[in-house]
């Protein structure tokens, strides 16, 4: 018979002794790139690796034995004394408090220093702390990496304001054509076809009165005088309502107040809305002129095109406030009970009325609010400080 299977055997695991263990420690702390120190209640060194003793300019007897604080922690970057008191490092020890800190510096034996990341932690044994172990690194190239990157956020930032006040001056100077050239079609519709009309107007009565006379009457002419008359009338009430459009010659003959009053009875009349308006003007105040009268006028046409198009409401409230120098600052406010909308619509650059709502009022300083949701109406609000006349403005 064959011999019974043996167990087998393994080779006996020998424990390392106190002093292998200990210069498989020093030798772990050696080799690695972090600097690493210990130090006792008392806040002086009890070890420290290699790698810490270089990067203080230091050797390791010199560390040995120092207090860590006094040794390379003492002066906070811009000079000012860092008392011991406040230490994170030695809050481990004294206060059982861990820590990891990134935007201190540690100091050279020359008296140089570096930005360094630290922690500390204390050491527990038989349930008390005996002391702290900190490890630091250098952090001068990450430091140097992070204010290379700010400063080219800061140069694209700038280079982003800058281009966008590029971009909303020759927004504005092109706003500022656009109503010179619309101030001149609404002249030149005014004084050449305003007058046509007139003169058409009086021709067709004359003519009417003559078939009367010379006709004996003719019913059949004198209806067509007549149907030619309220034709010339309504061609005239369009015209006018084209001039209004391209200029409202309010604006220029009797100022911003009068013509906002003016287009908010208009929108009242014409939207059959149930609407209310508030209107008050601190004494003293000006309106303003130019290119801040057009903007203010044209947002507020804007705010209530946008009530008459999209609102589906039933009632709108219409207020507008002046305060009192020497600070003035207008506040329209259009409020209605419509459908509302998301604020994702509200927000998307396709969103062109809004847009350029917001252009016009920054242009001068002034902001656009729009509160909305779905079912709940809409609130635009316009805030813009009073600046008076604008040199160049049409």
């Amino acid at each position: 018979m064959p011999p019974p299977p043996t167990a087998p055997t393994t080779a006996p695991v020998l424990a390392a002794s106190p002093a292998q263990a200990a210069e498989r420690l020093t030798l772990l702390l050696e080799s690695t790139g972090e600097g690493i120190f210990g130090i006792d209640m008392a806040g002086q060194c009890t070890f420290v690796n290699r790698a810490a003793a270089q990067m203080l300019g230091r050797r390791t007897e010199e560390v040995l034995g120092r207090n860590m604080h006094a040794l390379m922690h003492h002066t906070h970057a811009d000079g000012r004394h860092y008392p011991e008191c406040d230490c994170p490092i030695f809050r481990a020890f004294r206060q059982g408090l861990p820590c990891r800190i990134d935007g201190e510096v540690l100091w050279r034996a020359d008296g140089s220093c570096f930005p360094a990341e630290y922690s500390s932690h204390p050491i527990i044994e038989n349930g008390e702390v005996r002391g702290a172990v900190a490890t630091f690194v250098d952090i001068t190239e990450r430091k140097r990496a992070e204010e290379l990157l700010r400063k080219s956020h800061d140069e694209l930032e700038q280079r982003v304001a800058e281009r966008t006040r590029e971009l909303r001056d020759l927004a504005n100077h092109l706003e500022a054509v656009r109503e010179t050239e619309r101030k001149r079609i609404a002249r030149e519709i005014h004084d050449e076809l305003g007058s046509l009309l007139v003169a058409l107007k009086m021709d067709t009565h004359w003519l009417h009165r003559r078939v009367g006379v010379e006709s004996g009457g003719r019913a059949e002419l004198q209806a067509k005088c007549q149907g030619m008359g309220r034709l010339i009338d309504t061609a005239v009430d369009n015209v006018g309502r084209i001039i209004t459009d391209l200029r409202p010659s309010i604006l220029d003959h009797q100022g911003l107040w009068a013509a906002l009053e003016w287009q908010a009875q208009e929108f009242t009349e014409s939207s059959e809305l149930d609407a209310t308006l508030q209107c008050h003007v601190a004494a003293g105040v000006p309106p303003p002129q130019g290119g801040q009268a057009i903007a203010i006028f044209r947002i507020f046409q804007e705010m209530l095109t946008n009530v008459a198009r999209h609102a589906r409401a039933r009632s709108v409230r219409i207020s507008i406030h002046v305060d009192g120098p020497p600070d003035a600052v207008l506040y329209v406010d259009v409020r209605d009970d419509g459908v509302g909308a998301a604020a994702a619509a509200l927000a998307d650059p396709q969103s062109f009325g809004v847009l350029g709502m917001r252009e016009r009022a920054g242009h001068f300083g002034g902001r656009i609010t729009i509160d909305s949701a779905p079912g709940q109406g809409t609130r635009a609000r316009l805030v813009m400080p009073l600046a008076g006349d604008e040199a160049g403005a049409p």
